[in-house]
């Protein structure tokens, strides 16, 4: 398994390890429990070093960047960040991801770990008629997702004086005690907090003080159940290969109106075959995988993420339903085990969050 540049020092903490997309990562410290009421209620910070970055550098970068995403890239201002899908020209996605506009003609990309070298494969095969320089730096960064209504004012005490005026969903480059660092107001808790991309010495001198500063370290398990409170949805589960991202309810991402854009022409046929749904359940948890059936127990859909939910003490999922076989009446029963549970649908978040 790969490592982070901060394994040991989890590993100092004797936090759980497990193999996590081929890198031995943090599921927990103290607990799920613990972890995600610090970053509800204080701040947290989680080692997700194992993501990837690409560069995109040179005059054509950001129309480069608006032509392999759904998203509008374009008319983002410089120092916004942009959420998208990234898909192939049926519309199928390949991986959601963030692109950072750090200057006209500089942009990161930040993508999911489990699908860097896909990723990688598919936009460097995209570059032609693009003057740009496209660069795979995945390896030459760590970085550390902060999270919790106190991250600004911990960040300030440390040192980062440009975060108070930071807009969320800003990203721009700083330095912090001499070395170059990369600041954005984003993250996937749905809280307040920022991520910073930075050498591999600098984010462990960086962890080492957030720990002094009784920053509670929090793992990949705390950080699942935060975003499926706030419904956030992950690759692997409501994200997958062979969806579009109407699917996925994620319509919002794709520009029809852009000029155009890789899987344009297919998205601009296509309808959602699903219908993302947001249940809960008064007893048990729904995992991912269970069966989701209407009132007649006719199945529907599937489970694609389900918890726990530390917030509000119930089971809580999403899932994928057909959506020819939507219920009108928006009953829904999940299939745990040999039971069937009646469950509650939800039109708004578990969890509102409380993001800038």
């Amino acid at each position: 398994m790969k490592q982070t540049s901060l394994t040991q020092a989890h590993r100092d903490l004797k936090a759980k390890m497990a193999d996590f997309a081929g890198y031995e990562m943090p599921i927990q410290y103290a607990g799920v429990k613990a972890e995600v009421e610090a970053v509800r209620s204080n701040i947290g910070v989680f080692d997700v070093s194992h993501m990837g970055e690409f560069f995109v550098t040179g005059p054509d970068a950001v129309a480069f960047v608006d032509y392999v995403i759904t998203n509008d890239f374009t008319n983002a201002e410089t120092g916004k960040a942009v959420y998208s899908p990234l898909c192939r020209e049926n519309g199928t996605v390949i991986d959601d991801l963030i692109a950072y506009k750090l200057e006209e003609q500089k942009v990161l990309i930040c993508v999911n770990a489990a699908n860097i070298e896909k990723d990688w494969n598919w936009i460097s095969s995209k570059t032609e008629g693009f003057d740009i320089e496209l660069t795979n730096q995945s390896d030459d960064y760590s970085l550390l997702a902060i999270q919790g209504p106190k991250t600004e004012e911990v960040l300030s005490k440390l040192g980062f004086d440009s975060v108070k005026n930071a807009a969320y969903y800003s990203a721009y480059e700083s330095n912090w005690n001499g070395a170059a660092v990369i600041m954005a107001r984003t993250g996937y808790t749905g809280e307040d907090g920022f991520e910073v991309f930075g050498s591999h010495e600098t984010i462990q001198k960086l962890w080492s003080d957030l720990l002094s500063a009784q920053v509670t370290p929090c793992g990949l398990a705390s950080r699942d159940v935060l975003r499926l409170e706030v419904c956030y949805p992950l690759y692997g589960h409501e994200l997958n290969d062979e969806l579009t991202p109407l699917d996925a309810a994620l319509k919002w991402t794709v520009k029809l109106n852009k000029e155009r854009f890789i899987g344009k022409e297919a998205l601009l046929e296509a309808a959602a075959n699903y219908r993302l749904v947001k249940l809960s359940i008064d007893k048990g948890i729904p995992r991912e995988g269970y069966e989701i059936l209407n009132d007649q127990d006719q199945v529907i859909g599937k489970v694609t993420s389900g918890t726990m939910s530390v917030t509000n003490s119930q089971g809580i999922c999403l899932g994928l339903v057909k959506r020819d076989l939507f219920p009108e009446n928006k009953k829904f029963r999940i299939q745990i085990r040999k039971n069937v549970i009646d469950s509650n649908y939800h039109t708004k978040p578990f969890v509102t969050g409380g993001h800038k």
